[in-house]
């Protein structure tokens, strides 16, 4: 059952009470309130039939995103509270074309009116560490929140950052209760190409090295509650306009497999290169194992080849990147950039998955597809307007059927507009 969201007023007047609250305490002096307006268009054009049997897919919808993070009380604790607000209005969207992930959908099949959600953590500090318990955004290589349609993924549980030793973060925490990003309910259920949460939660723990330095590095472990372990490592290097990045996983499955067995490797190698206004990227990845690279959470994979569309994670697949980014403020419009990009991706076989496992029957031998991506975004530089941003997007993918991905266009268009407290 989707709750019902408050009126535009309502979350206004909340949120700015929270600012109003701010100047008034010393525990808020080094508060941050913000309201972002999130104006989002999404068509799905079909270019073979889709799993839903749907032609296409067209939602359009207004959300209203409040964040608010406190600073600490004094003292050897301090204690501090982040919270979070949201509310959609469909603005265009039919039973017909529904189910783009911008908005939840009834029994029916139809786009909800609205939907709202609010959630938060308390927080904890002690010298240079933090302790966060409750509903927020994470953001780690093994499991990361996403945001890339109306509402954020939010994620509860528990997660530490320490820094009590210089260039070193550690990082560890365990979540057990998501929010989608089309849902009003905390008690969600991640899924991935075949695992899935449902079981339990995961587990992880991670450090960052040198990330201030041109030499720098990552690794991480997480445990899947009776699926699977997977592991991370990073190596990076960045100077003079030159980024070289490298990233691998290995996951392997664990308890009782619940997806089935798993013995998989990904890793990527990128190269990019920024000149002047531009900027050219190559990028090379590899799975080697008999089903995909897989992972739980939104933004829960940091491979070189994983765009807005496809991942290119299929079993055994071997795929390749160029990108090109270009600055039009060096052409005298500032706040004005441009993206393109095209990957390809051949050598799947998924005929070889375990029986009886998640990944069994997903795709076939000989799977190979395309994406390309042209993405303008444009950030209004100065005045009343400062800070809006609008960005238009544009995705083709086209796979074969040992593949089994749709052949899509996609169109995205995102007006945003930060406000500050």
């Amino acid at each position: 059952m989707i709750d019902r969201a408050p009126s535009r007023l309502t979350l206004f007047a909340l949120l700015c009470g929270l600012s109003g609250t701010a100047s008034a305490s010393d525990f808020f002096d080094d508060a941050k309130t913000e309201i972002l307006l999130r104006n989002f268009y999404l068509s799905n054009d079909y270019r073979s039939p889709s799993p839903s049997g749907k032609n296409y897919k067209q939602e359009w919808a207004q959300g209203f995103i409040g964040t608010f993070s406190s600073g600490f009380t004094e003292g050897t604790l301090g204690f501090g509270i982040d919270a979070h607000a949201f509310s959609g209005f469909k603005l265009d969207g039919g039973r017909g074309h529904s189910g783009t992930g911008l908005l939840p959908v009834d029994s029916d099949g139809r786009s909800e009116n609205n939907y709202s959600s609010a959630g938060g953590a308390l927080k904890l500090k002690t010298s240079r560490t933090t302790l966060a318990f409750g509903e927020m955004t994470v953001e780690t290589p093994v499991f990361d929140t996403s945001d890339k349609r109306l509402q954020p993924e939010y994620a509860t549980g528990l997660l530490l950052n320490s820094r009590e030793i210089d260039n070193l973060n550690v990082v560890a925490g365990h979540f057990t209760a998501f929010k989608n990003q089309d849902s009003s309910s905390g008690k969600g259920d991640f899924y991935g190409y075949g695992a899935n949460t449902e079981a339990g939660g995961i587990s992880f723990i991670g450090a960052d090295l040198f990330a201030e330095s041109p030499l720098g590095a990552a690794l991480y472990a997480s445990d899947l509650s009776d699926t699977w372990r997977q592991y991370y490592g990073n190596l990076h290097f960045k100077q003079s306009g030159l980024l070289l990045d490298a990233n691998l996983y290995h996951t392997r499955d664990t308890g009782q497999a619940l997806a089935g067995a798993i013995d998989n490797t990904a890793f990527s190698l990128s190269g990019k290169y920024a000149f002047g206004p531009h900027a050219v990227m190559l990028g090379w990845q590899r799975v080697n194992g008999d089903t995909p690279f897989d992972f739980v959470g939104g933004d829960s994979i940091y491979l070189a080849n994983s765009i807005k569309y496809a991942d290119f994670n299929g079993a055994h697949e071997r795929s390749w990147q160029a990108r090109y980014d270009l600055d039009l403020g060096a052409f005298g419009i500032p706040g004005l950039t441009l993206m393109t990009r095209y990957v390809t991706g051949d050598h799947i076989d998924g005929t070889h998955a375990p029986v009886g496992g998640a990944y069994q029957l997903q795709q076939g031998d000989g799977g190979k597809h395309w994406e390309r991506d042209i993405d303008m975004k444009y950030i209004v530089q100065s005045g009343a307007a400062k800070d809006l941003s609008v960005q238009l997007s544009h995705v083709s993918h086209r796979a074969n059927e040992a593949q089994a991905g749709d052949d899509i266009d996609r169109l995205y268009l995102v007006i945003q507009y930060p406000l500050a407290f």
